[in-house]
């Protein structure tokens, strides 16, 4: 079921049925860096985060996480959505995509099109994003979305410090992948 569409993605609920895509997505070295290891070496593994990551979302708050599609040819290429967060008060952006469809625009496409989603159907009045300081793509595509660095934060006291970037709504998509 899709949930949005641009000119060239669909974001969709993410099934069970993409197991094999998150395991491949969730075990990306630069997924494993910057966002962190979930733990999921395994189709079971990856059904499990499924269910108590993004189809929980879905049920409790309405959105979360979903499955990013190339419109054409139908391919997965990532994930992007909007994550409730215990320790920060507002929604907070997520994305990310398989290293070959990385600095093709998918991100900010999709990302654009989640914030403005979030503003105009779910009614959220600030979206947040966190980052590794070290991850200059999101960076990037955070700064190109109209988000900017508010402050450092702990999302726990055992964690290192990452970037808060909070937004006002700005869309606009660029095409730079055929």
């Amino acid at each position: 079921m899709s949930v949005l569409e641009t000119k060239r993605l669909k974001l969709r609920l993410i099934t069970l049925d993409d197991g094999e895509f998150i395991l491949e997505l969730l075990n990306d070295p630069d997924f494993v860096r910057f966002v962190g290891d979930k733990g999921v070496r395994t189709i079971d593994d990856a059904c499990r985060y499924i269910l108590s990551g993004p189809k929980a979302s879905y049920d409790r708050y309405g959105f979360g996480l979903w499955l990013v599609e190339l419109q054409s040819p139908k391919l997965s290429i990532g994930i992007c959505g909007l994550l409730k967060r215990e320790p920060l008060e507002d929604a907070d952006l997520g994305f990310a995509f398989l290293p070959r469809f990385r600095s093709c625009g998918y991100a900010r496409e999709s990302a654009s099109a989640v914030l403005q989603h979030g503003r105009e159907v779910l009614g959220l009045k600030r979206i947040v994003a966190i980052t590794d300081r070290d991850n200059a793509g999101s960076i990037r595509v955070l700064e190109k979305l109209g988000m900017s660095f508010e402050r450092m934060i702990r999302m726990s006291p055992d964690q290192p410090e990452i970037e808060l970037h909070a937004s006002e709504v700005t869309v606009d998509h660029e095409d730079r992948c055929a």
